[in-house]
């Protein structure tokens, strides 16, 4: 019998998703019955006004925050179903991250940052993957630099080198452009493009940017907790004018 909970074309998905913050008048539905679908090798971004639920539906999805009520999938696995050890295994092995503020370990070299997360699973990064993940981000003469030594832009796609080294099923960014400039935004963004079109790569992201929307190929609006509108082979004007009407 063929799963009806998440097809294989669905890499990650929220069904009727409530997130509740504090309890009585005081209570914040941060999510408030969030259905969405996230396809398999697809670049989506998730934008909404400041409070819309953004980010809290991105850490659901990621096994970071739990739901009040609803479910979120990884494939056909109900997150919310996971033992805290299956949960770790799941982030560990098939899902991958990107932050805003770069997380990476300051006493270890880009190349020792990138294979982090194989190292603490006791594995080893497939060698051929590696080094295409190093020569599509342009790391190969930064692999021994440690992130005081490399710039913004650098120290991120160190960041997306480790979220790609071990092929995970959905890589999550949250603002992965946010603290850095123009140029070096518009770099990590063509790279996390390519990941997904030459790689196959799952990329949900986060952002307020409507030019780092305009990269993904949908965007999915948010606000006051609910999901209110979509936008396929999104322009930055067209993001623009969507958003726009959301905060209206």
């Amino acid at each position: 019998m063929t799963s009806t909970i998440a097809p294989p074309s669905i890499a990650a998905r929220a069904v009727d998703a409530v997130k509740i913050y504090g309890h009585g008048e005081t209570a914040v539905h941060a999510l408030d019955g969030v259905t969405v679908d996230f396809p398999t090798a697809a670049f989506t971004a998730i934008m909404g006004p400041s409070g819309s639920g953004k980010s809290t539906l991105l850490h659901c999805l990621a096994g970071l925050d739990t739901l009040t009520s609803g479910a979120v999938y990884l494939g056909d696995d109900e997150i919310g179903r996971l033992s805290d050890k299956e949960l770790t295994k799941v982030r560990r092995d098939r899902i991958g991250f990107v932050f805003q503020a770069f997380n990476l370990v300051p006493i270890l070299t880009a190349l020792e940052n990138i294979t982090l997360p194989a190292s603490l699973a006791g594995s080893k990064p497939d060698d051929e993957w590696l080094d295409t993940v190093i020569d599509t981000l342009k790391l190969r003469d930064r692999l021994a630099h440690r992130p005081s030594e490399l710039s913004g832009g650098q120290q991120q796609r160190v960041a997306i080198g480790r979220a790609l080294a071990s092929r995970p099923q959905v890589i999550f960014a949250d603002e992965p452009t946010g603290n850095l400039d123009s140029r070096s935004g518009a770099e990590v963004l063509g790279f996390m493009r390519q990941a997904v079109r030459e790689f196959d790569q799952t990329i949900v992201m986060v952002t307020h940017d409507p030019v780092a929307a305009s990269y993904s190929n949908k965007v999915v609006f948010l606000g006051d907790g609910r999901v209110v509108d979509a936008l396929d082979d999104p322009t930055p004007d067209a993001v623009l004018g969507k958003m726009r009407r959301i905060g209206e």
